[in-house]
């Protein structure tokens, strides 16, 4: 059994003696100097900032391989939460962004849908918000109108007809504005 206490010339020689190796070792694992650096450090600081001399059961090059060792792999755990919290978050503003979007778009088609429904012809538009917004079929429509339900046929054709040709920009969303005044 080894013991290694802090602020002892012992202590400055095993690390002048295994700094390099464990450096190069580091450096195998990572593939990245400054972490390389970064992780040899760490296990150094570790071992001084014990308050209890360190005990080890092995060869004291074994432990210090071992100990950078798990520092790497602790590094890689830790990249490994960073960039799952990172790309849910992204995921999360980009969602946020695009339901923002969305409702901005759906506001847009909106206005522009109730513009084109209100430049169709008197009897045409009539016919189209019966239809669509008060949900009453082609028959009682006709019946209160007065028209022949061919009539209201032909008026639903014409003014779908000019609100595709008026909404072309906006068709994808007008098929689910359309799917949702159906259900």
């Amino acid at each position: 059994m080894l013991y290694l206490k802090v602020n002892e010339p012992e202590f400055d020689r095993v690390y002048l003696e295994h700094y390099a190796a464990l450096h190069h070792y580091a450096y195998t694992l990572l593939e990245d100097s400054a972490h390389a650096d970064e992780m040899v450090q760490d296990v150094f600081l570790k071992i001084l900032e014990r308050d209890e001399p360190l005990s080890i059961h092995t060869s004291l090059k074994a432990y210090l391989y071992r100990s950078v060792h798990n520092e790497c792999m602790n590094y890689f755990k830790h990249q490994k939460v960073k960039q799952k919290y990172q790309q849910r978050n992204m995921h999360q503003a980009d969602n946020h962004t695009e339901h923002a979007l969305n409702k901005l778009q759906y506001r847009e088609f909106e206005q522009q849908l109730l513009k084109a429904i209100n430049e169709l012809p008197e009897q045409c538009r009539t016919i189209f918000q019966m239809s669509r917004f008060d949900e009453l079929k082609y028959a009682e429509i006709a019946e209160q109108l007065g028209i022949s339900i061919k009539t209201v046929d032909n008026q639903m054709v014409k003014a779908l007809k000019r609100l595709r040709q008026q909404l072309a920009d906006y068709l994808p969303l007008l098929i689910c504005f359309l799917i949702k005044i159906f259900k």
